[in-house]
């Protein structure tokens, strides 16, 4: 008696492989679930990638452009450094975007005069400029005759031998007066350098251009939350001597506004550089501001 019940499941195929390899549906559909956890594991790990930078940009350190003059003869056009996010805190201006997920500030922390910060720029506060700290709370803050005076008091400035900086694709004398050839042919800027020292011991070098408006201003009083700053360039800078306007002027800075502190040069160029000439690239660094701490 010849068997007509149905083949069992377990009883091989003889039906035509269309793959030619072998390999039958269950092996189609164990291929197809092996891909799709990898391209899950994949985008989990671009995820994991994006809330670590994230989160070291925050809180960590973050990259910074210098792209004016303001900060001379310390900071140049061209360099990139590195700013510190916690030493005065956080903000919904230490996230990306300023992004307002932060109340106020935590773990607050006053600067200390004399600290070159990166901060959001009144009065729109969307644009990071960098400046030196000369004003706290309570202190009182005047130009006069192009000396600075804090509380009262004159801020010894000493001349000490001009800056002098190549002239490059960005980087030009701020007048026909300062340019200079140098021993090698190249054109240089020489600019009047002095050594300024504030109250507590903090030194650093200014520039003093000649007379300007800005040498002479009315004594200010910074108040509580506020930040009085300047550039180091004091003829060139547009800072708290100036009422806050967008894109000129910044007022008091509200320390809310604080991004981060200058810490480390980890990059500088003259702007010579082009993407389709390779060996540019090296010829146009400043090899020998990298590193610098600030």
């Amino acid at each position: 008696m010849t068997d007509t019940s149905p083949a069992s499941a377990d009883a091989p195929s003889n039906e035509p492989d269309p793959t030619g390899t072998g390999a039958g549906p269950d092996s189609a559909t164990a291929d197809s679930a092996a891909k799709e956890p990898k391209e899950e594991s994949f985008f989990v790990f671009l995820l994991k990638l994006v809330l670590i930078v994230g989160a070291f940009r925050s809180f960590a350190f973050a990259p910074f452009n210098i792209p004016s003059e303001s900060m001379l003869p310390g900071l140049q056009n061209g360099d990139y450094l590195l700013a510190a996010k916690w030493p005065y805190g956080f903000s919904r201006y230490s996230l990306p975007f300023s992004v307002p997920l932060i109340p106020g500030r935590v773990l607050a922390h006053q600067p200390q005069r004399g600290d070159v910060v990166i901060f959001k720029a009144p009065p729109v506060n969307d644009t990071d400029y960098i400046k030196r700290v000369i004003g706290l709370p309570g202190d009182q803050v005047q130009m006069i005759g192009g000396v600075l005076h804090l509380n009262g008091q004159a801020v010894p400035k000493v001349r000490i031998a001009d800056a002098v900086l190549k002239v490059s694709p960005n980087t030009r004398c701020y007048a026909p007066a300062f340019e200079a050839t140098g021993r090698d042919g190249s054109y240089e800027c020489h600019y009047p350098r002095f050594r300024e020292t504030l109250p507590g011991g903090r030194s650093y070098n200014v520039l003093d251009l000649g007379s300007t408006p800005q040498d002479d201003t009315p004594p200010v009083v910074v108040p509580e939350g506020m930040l009085f700053l300047m550039g180091d360039n004091r003829d060139n800078s547009m800072d708290s001597r100036f009422p806050a306007m967008e894109g000129a002027g910044i007022g008091l800075v509200p320390q809310d506004n604080l991004v981060g502190r200058a810490t480390i040069m980890m990059f500088s160029t003259d702007g010579s550089a082009s993407w389709i000439k390779p060996w540019t690239w090296f010829t146009a660094t400043r090899w020998s501001r990298i590193g610098a701490t600030l």
